[in-house]
């Protein structure tokens, strides 16, 4: 059967497929599209539409809806932790003076707003702490805009679990591609992709949750890419989660304007002028070799998710775990310490923008900060980053001893991508290692435990215990036969 998509430009896409109760229209189980005969051709939009929404849930890989289930848990958890930042109390009190309806809970609090409202809200609590999820091939964090915009739209809508984690798969896979399709130049230019790419790929959840065609995905992208923003120099800010609430929020707000009858471009990655003309940057894989690649393999099972250790900027997080095992396996001391190198590839710390934090904030994108603070205590939490924490005596004076150098390589690379050399010198000799592994990546995973502990860690802290363990077995039921029917509550038990 082909299918010809209304609209001035289509591509041919056959499918063997059948009526899908749960999804939003007759879906794909395969894709076999025309190749794009020149990048010239007004088609990628069109073909990427489609595959968002037209991907039957079988075509997903088996792993990909238990990841997905995995990424919803670990992110309402930091949402939780991150509740009481300043960041989480302006959001929640702007969602409660200017939200319209109530109908979406704000997570964790006695407070209901408008879907937007919420997604705004609640993306910015978890992305307050700096301590949710990234993805390589975004070079941010795809779950902080992704997790908050679906559970709003699907708890408005009265959507399915497993519909909220296939749409959550689909979303990351747009996050994945367009990370590439706008190349390393488009950070390195200071544009922070969790937003600018993160706006897109939440527009594209929200369109197949809320059940349109592909062309009016299109033209909430659209709408969405007129929305995209977020600098790199706000890191260490209010700023920096406030990104992600405007991507989450962004997002619903395209699809419902374009589900309702608003016009924008609608081949808007197509055009001159348009996302990726304008935002793409040095290194940027052209998006028809991209297109050809969806699905194969998926963005949640290569390269995954990957799930942070530390409450701080990934970039950090290979430098303090090669530290702290350099640490224990030798007995070092904070008395012996001569100086602590750490190597970087180009790019491995373009977002540790802070040398000399006086703020815990700042201290999250610093490494002279995270090394000095893991080496005397042994790790990072939560107390690792407050104002009184980053000026202990002890830390300022082993901050001194921490120094960055280049390791020169024709390439460019992130905090997730490439490796870190840690070089440690003391009154005892010289101790280097050179980590090639991320903590909380697929490689070098966190425990099912250790999960669990930091999602409780943040529900505790919200909800009190009982509450704390239910929502846990609720979450970890989404999307099961036995998920409490089918459809996501409207607030996942979230109030307190």
């Amino acid at each position: 059967m082909i299918v010809r998509p209304s609209g001035r430009h289509w591509s041919s896409l056959e499918y063997s497929g059948f009526k899908d109760n749960a999804g939003p229209r007759p879906m794909a189980t395969s894709f076999r599209f025309r190749k794009v005969q020149k990048e010239g051709d007004i088609v990628l939009t069109q073909r990427l539409a489609e595959f968002v929404i037209d991907t039957r849930v079988a075509a997903l890989p088996a792993q990909a809806l238990p990841a997905a289930r995995a990424a919803f848990i670990d992110t309402v958890g930091c949402a939780l932790l991150g509740l009481t930042e300043p960041v989480s109390e302006l959001a929640a009190r702007w969602a409660e003076e200017n939200g319209a309806r109530g109908r979406v809970a704000v997570w964790g609090r006695t407070l209901s707003t408008s879907p937007a409202e919420a997604a705004f809200a609640n993306a910015i609590a978890s992305h307050a702490l700096d301590f949710d999820d990234a993805m390589p091939t975004l070079r941010g964090h795809p779950s902080t805009t992704l997790v908050p915009a679906i559970l709003a739209a699907g708890a408005d809508a009265g959507a399915s679990g497993e519909h909220a984690l296939a749409s959550y798969v689909l979303g990351l896979e747009v996050a994945g591609k367009l990370g590439v399709a706008v190349g390393d130049g488009h950070y390195f230019r200071g544009w922070h992709t969790t937003a600018t790419v993160g706006v897109m790929s939440s527009t594209a959840a929200v369109a197949r949750l809320w059940r349109l065609d592909p062309d009016q995905l299109r033209t909430a992208w659209g709408l969405a890419a007129t929305q995209a923003s977020g600098l790199v120099r706000n890191f260490g800010s209010m700023a920096k989660p406030f990104h992600a609430g405007h991507a989450a929020r962004s997002a619903l707000l395209s699809v419902w304007l374009a589900r309702n009858g608003c016009t924008a471009e609608r081949s808007i990655f197509d055009v001159p002028g348009g996302f990726l003309s304008t935002y793409a940057g040095e290194g940027a894989t052209p998006l028809a070799e991209c297109i050809e690649r969806l699905g194969a393999p998926w963005e949640i099972a290569e390269p995954g998710i990957y799930v942070k250790r530390w409450p701080c900027c990934y970039a950090n997080h290979r430098a303090v775990g090669g530290l702290l095992q350099l640490k224990e396996e030798h007995g070092l001391r904070a008395d012996e310490i001569e100086s602590i190198d750490i190597g970087f590839l180009p790019g491995g710390d373009g977002a540790l923008i802070s040398s000399n934090p006086h703020t815990g904030l700042e201290a999250k994108f610093s490494i002279e900060y995270c090394a000095a603070a893991a080496f005397i205590d042994g790790t990072l939490t939560m107390n690792s980053f407050t104002d009184d924490q980053v000026m202990r005596k002890p830390v300022r004076a082993l901050m001194k001893k921490v120094r960055r150098h280049r390791i020169e390589d024709s390439k460019v690379y992130s905090g997730l991508k490439g490796y870190t050399d840690v070089t440690v010198r003391t009154s005892r000799g010289r101790y280097r290692m050179r980590v090639d592994k991320t903590p909380g990546s697929p490689a070098w995973p966190l425990t099912d435990a250790d999960r669990k502990e930091k999602f409780l860690d943040g529900a505790r802290r919200a909800l009190g215990d009982p509450a704390a363990g239910a929502l846990f077995d609720q979450l970890s039921r989404l999307g099961s036969a036995d998920d409490g029917g089918g459809r996501i509550a409207r607030d996942l038990a979230l109030r307190r």
